[in-house]
């Protein structure tokens, strides 16, 4: 695959709606959903335009991966393009890792063996679970990043779509706080070119080295969540292709970021 090609830009993609159904379909209850939605009023923050928004674009910029990171890039798949996301105030209450203390499990994070959004259904094919989180990812700069965040765990998650034709894997990444998780999501719109989260392989699922991927990063107070998609042939994404839909149906692993608010927001 030409260069040229490979750095060709793709037209952001709309926010999607946020509503209570999809709230039920994230297993969260009628309660839940009130308070929630309490939350974001208190906040200032229009429901539409919360956890879901996603849009992906290349960056085209002349970054040079740093320090030992070359090697790394020959055996490392990693995105082609990212785009990073800050946190909404929704998630004021979990703003510190403080103020959220009980540690991550994979039941937890990854219990849906299958997420749905639209046409897209995905199965999960493998998980893990870090602590430290250097582990779990590749390139001395992020490595770096990830131990001046205060990073104590990443929980990733590998999946395969029903019909074969995608892949995707989900990273959350557990931090000190929402200041350290907006600066890991903003900086690797630079960074995600010399250092990225290792792909896990499953029978199911794993990306090839040298095929075409998308990202994008979502700081969630303390937390960042690292949303990685491709085909599974490598192949540029081509106009039958819904990776927005991928996007959002990976990111069903969120929802214990919703429940956590919900568990740490002052009562009413």
């Amino acid at each position: 695959m030409g260069t040229s090609a490979r750095k060709r830009r793709r037209t952001p993609a709309k926010e999607p709606s946020w509503n209570s159904s999809r709230l039920e379909e994230w297993g969260l209850s009628r309660g839940q959903q009130r308070l929630l939605m309490v939350v974001a009023s208190v906040a200032g923050v229009l429901v539409a335009a919360v956890v879901l928004t996603f849009a992906i674009g290349s960056i085209g910029n002349d970054y040079v991966p740093e320090r030992a990171t070359t090697a790394a890039i020959a055996t490392q798949p990693r995105p082609d393009a990212y785009k990073g996301w800050v946190s909404p105030k929704l998630f004021a209450p979990i703003a510190q890792h403080k103020a959220d203390p009980t540690p991550l499990t994979l039941k937890d994070v990854f219990a849906e063996k299958v997420l749905k959004e639209g046409r897209i259904t995905l199965r999960l094919g493998a998980t893990k679970l870090d602590a430290g989180c250097s582990a779990a990812v590749w390139g001395q700069g992020l490595v770096d990043q990830l131990a001046q965040a205060g990073c104590t765990q990443a929980a990733r998650g590998v999946y395969a779509s029903a019909d074969g034709r995608y892949i995707a894997q989900y990273t959350l990444l557990n931090l000190r706080n929402t200041a350290a998780a907006d600066a890991l999501v903003q900086s690797l719109t630079a960074l995600h070119r010399g250092g990225w989260t290792r792909s896990l392989e499953s029978s199911r699922a794993h990306f090839p080295l040298s095929g075409y991927t998308e990202a994008s990063g979502h700081a969630m107070g303390h937390y960042a969540g690292l949303v990685w998609i491709g085909r599974a042939d490598g192949a540029e994404p081509g106009v039958k292709d819904d990776f927005v839909s991928l996007s959002l149906a990976v990111r069903g692993a969120e929802k214990v970021v919703f429940r956590r608010v919900v568990a740490a927001a002052p009562p009413s």
